[in-house]
């Protein structure tokens, strides 16, 4: 088997590896829906989306409510703990086998991935189908887990800078990293068991992202430089990537 290429450099400072996927219009903690909200704002918008992962399918809701004729599909392994509790009709649902995408090549406009990456066996290989169902200027959004304890038949947890090589050798650009809820707080929230006081800090300004913005109020930090400390620390980022307009995918 030969290698993949080497898109990333194997050493060197994280702030020059990332620097082009560190927004610079603010450093404010998102979910993987903020990247629904801003895909669904461009023109013209996207006319098929699948959630790949889709589990109860809410996303739908997020989807439809910028465009309520986006044809969306949901699509899911049949033994998925999260899939089993979904109850809505008012959507179609495809199950697979968690490896081949069951939709031809090119036929995606948007594929969203919330905190799926980390439960699936072959990462590689599921990026290459992601890249194989986009069309080109098609987007990949969503989040996965960086500091997350064991959950859900859970495989995985990526660094910012392996998560980028893992899109890259799929044939995709890795456009922006936005952080999620802080690792501190992640990680104490699976200890204590989950409790209910903890779910406001996945959309809001999680305990340790807040002494960042302090620590950068201070010291006068730029704003990439803020997002890059809080994807250091982050216990899972959001993502947008895109498959390139210009150069071609794999179809098979």
């Amino acid at each position: 088997m030969s290698r993949p290429n080497r898109r990333t450099p194997v050493s060197g400072d994280l702030s020059e590896i990332l620097k082009a996927a560190l927004p610079h219009d603010h450093a404010r903690q998102v979910t993987s829906r903020y990247y629904i909200e801003r895909e669904m704002t461009f023109e013209p918008k996207p006319r098929v989306v699948i959630d790949l992962g889709c589990g109860r399918g809410d996303s739908v809701d997020v989807f439809r409510k910028h465009a309520p004729d986006v044809s969306w599909i949901g699509i899911d392994i049949g033994d998925s703990q999260e899939a089993k509790q979904r109850t809505r009709r008012d959507a179609p649902f495809l199950y697979y086998d968690g490896w081949d995408v069951p939709l031809a090549a090119s036929s995606v406009d948007v594929v969203y991935s919330h905190q799926v990456l980390e439960h699936v066996r072959d990462p590689a290989f599921h990026l290459a189908e992601v890249a194989r169902v986009l069309r080109p200027g098609g987007a990949f959004i969503g989040s996965t887990s960086q500091f997350e304890p064991y959950h859900s038949r859970s495989y995985w947890n990526f660094t910012p800078l392996g998560f980028q090589a893992l899109v890259e050798d799929a044939g995709l650009t890795l456009e922006e990293l936005r952080p999620g809820i802080d690792g501190i707080t992640l990680i104490l929230r699976t200890f204590l068991g989950r409790p209910a006081r903890f779910s406001p800090w996945f959309a809001h300004g999680s305990p340790l992202h807040t002494v960042i913005d302090e620590w950068a109020q201070r010291a006068k930090r730029r704003t990439w430089l803020v997002n890059l400390r809080k994807v250091q620390f982050a216990g899972q980022f959001a993502f947008c990537a895109r498959r390139p307009a210009s150069r071609g995918v794999a179809t098979s």
